[in-house]
């Protein structure tokens, strides 16, 4: 079941924001996230799985203070399930050529040395 998350961070920065973007988009279970609020002190996170607590103790580990504001289902729409079965179904379909036989692989060829006839001769003189 996808989920809405949002937290709100201590805005100090544009360099705050795009780092609690990267940590947002790296937790397991995210599908998008989205600066929100009046001042883009929040950020919104859409997802299956994801654990609010774990990325509220990321945020704050990495930017500063943040606090959840709230966590709510989010419903898909009829069409929108219909386009997962199709996309399901096409991925399914798939079959990835055997192309092996394409491939021309290189035999290594080994140089010969020869040695000096007499082993006692100096070659620099």
């Amino acid at each position: 079941m996808k989920q809405k998350i949002v937290i709100k961070f201590s805005l100090s920065s544009q360099k705050s924001r795009s780092k609690a973007m990267k940590i947002a988009v790296g937790v397991a279970g995210v599908e998008s996230a989205a600066l929100g609020g009046q001042d883009k002190s929040q950020i919104e996170v859409i997802g299956d799985g994801v654990d609010a607590v774990q990325l509220t103790t990321l945020l704050r580990k990495h930017v500063g203070y943040s606090e959840i504001m709230s966590v709510s289902a989010v419903e898909q729409k009829k069409d929108e399930k219909k386009e997962d079965k199709k996309e399901e179904a096409k991925v399914q379909q798939l079959v990835w050529p055997n192309t092996a036989s394409q491939f021309v692989y290189a035999i290594p060829q080994y140089h010969q040395y020869q040695q000096h006839p007499d082993p006692n001769s100096c070659s620099i003189m």
